[in-house]
C-alpha cells in the first residue's frame, strides 16, 4: 500500500510538472531590485513554485472564512497594492474590521507584522485574520478539515509539502504568496536606484527634497528602501483613541496610540490612510503633517506645524505619486487566474 502511495504521488507530481506555467520561474517571483537587500527567509519556509501557487490559491480562496465568503483578497486588492479602499474593511458577515487594512507591498521585509508589531514572522500572523470574528472569523482546524476533502488541493499539498493540508501547510504556503509581493520599479527606483532610467519633473524634484529636508522631516521616520525605519509612533492624529495601538501588546501608557510606520511605496494607490483610514487623500495626510497633528500625550517629538505652502504641498504629493510601481500592481501573475 506504501508503495502504491509513493507511485501516485510520483505521477501526480509529473502530471503536475507537465501542466505548469513555464513562463513563472522562481528568479521572476523573487527577483530583489537593485537597490533592495535580500530578503529574509521564512523558517521552514524556502520558496518554491509549488508553495507559491498553493499559497495564491489559498490567499484568493474564500474557503478561508467561516461563511466561505471572504478571502484574504477581499481586504487586500492586488490594483491598490494589496490594500483595501475603505477605511474598515468588512469581515466575515459584514463584521466591521478594527484597523484599515495595510499594504502587503514588500510585506517580507517587515521585521514584524500588524500596527501594534504583535506578529514576529508571516506565518504566525496569518492565523490573526483567520480567527479575528470581524475578518475570517474561522477555526483553521476546520479550514484543514475542508481542503482534505479536496483531491486537488491535497494533491497541491504534497507537491509543496509533502504532507496533507494541515495548519503548518495554510500558514507556510500564503507566506510564500505574500513574501514574492515584491515592489521596485517605480519612477522613483528608476530614478535613484536604476542609473536614472526615469527623469523627475521639477516639482517632483522639489518634492524629494522637501521630503528629504529638516524642515519636514519626512525621511527621519519614511526613510531607506522601504520608506519606513519600522518603529513605532504617535503622530497626533486624535487626542482620544478608540484603538490603544502598541500598548495593547506592551501594557505600556508609553506605548499607548503608537503604531507601526507604514511604508510609503504605492502610496497614492492605498487611500484612505491613517491606522484607522480617517485621512481620505495623501492632501489631507499632507495638511495633517502641516498643521502640526494634535497635542496626544505620546506625540512623536518629530510631528511639529511645518508651514509649508501651498506649492510645496502640492510638490510633496507630487513626489509621493513617484513611488507608484504600476507593474506591480498590474502584474497579472499576481491575480486571480
Amino acid at each position: 500500500m506504501k508503495h502504491l502511495q509513493v507511485i501516485l504521488y510520483l505521477l501526480l507530481f509529473f502530471i503536475y510538472s507537465c501542466s505548469r506555467d513555464p513562463a513563472i520561474e522562481r528568479n521572476d517571483l523573487m527577483k530583489i531590485p537593485i537597490g533592495f537587500p535580500s530578503m529574509p527567509a521564512g523558517v521552514d519556509n524556502e520558496f518554491t513554485l509549488e508553495r507559491w501557487q498553493l499559497g495564491k490559491r489559498l490567499f484568493y480562496d474564500p474557503i478561508l472564512s467561516k461563511s466561505n465568503k471572504v478571502s484574504c483578497a477581499t481586504c487586500h486588492i492586488a490594483q491598490n497594492a494589496f490594500s483595501d479602499t475603505i477605511a474598515l474593511s468588512l469581515g466575515d458577515n459584514n463584521a466591521i474590521g478594527t484597523t484599515n487594512s495595510p499594504t502587503l507591498t514588500n510585506i517580507g521585509y517587515q521585521p514584524y507584522l500588524t500596527r501594534a508589531g504583535g506578529s514576529p514572522t508571516l506565518e504566525i500572523q496569518i492565523l490573526i485574520p483567520i480567527q479575528e470574528h470581524n475578518e475570517l472569523n474561522n477555526n483553521i482546524l476546520e479550514i484543514a478539515e475542508q481542503l482534505n476533502t479536496d483531491s486537488t488541493y491535497i494533491r497541491a499539498s504534497y507537491l509543496a509539502y509533502n504532507r496533507k493540508p494541515d495548519p503548518f501547510v495554510i500558514t507556510r504556503a500564503i507566506a510564500n504568496f505574500e513574501r514574492s509581493l515584491i515592489s521596485g520599479n517605480s519612477k522613483f527606483d528608476k530614478f535613484y536606484f536604476q542609473e536614472k532610467k526615469s527623469v523627475f519633473t521639477e516639482q517632483e524634484k522639489r518634492g524629494y527634497n522637501l521630503f528629504n529636508s529638516d524642515q519636514t522631516n519626512c525621511s527621519k521616520c519614511h526613510g531607506g528602501f522601504n520608506f519606513t525605519d519600522y518603529t513605532f509612533k504617535n503622530n497626533g492624529l486624535h487626542l482620544t483613541y478608540a484603538d490603544s495601538g502598541r500598548m495593547r501588546l506592551t501594557k505600556l501608557e508609553s506605548d499607548r496610540a503608537l503604531f507601526k510606520v507604514p511604508t510609503l511605496r504605492n502610496i497614492a494607490l492605498t487611500k484612505p490612510y491613517m491606522h484607522d483610514g480617517s485621512l481620505p487623500t495623501l492632501e489631507a495626510v499632507i495638511e495633517h503633517y502641516n498643521l502640526g497633528g494634535q497635542p496626544h500625550k505620546n506625540k512623536s517629538e518629530l510631528i511639529q506645524p511645518l508651514s509649508l505652502t501651498h506649492q510645496e504641498k502640492q510638490d510633496l504629493v507630487a513626489f509621493l505619486k513617484t513611488l507608484t510601481d504600476e507593474e506591480f500592481v498590474n502584474d497579472k501573475m499576481f491575480r486571480k487566474e
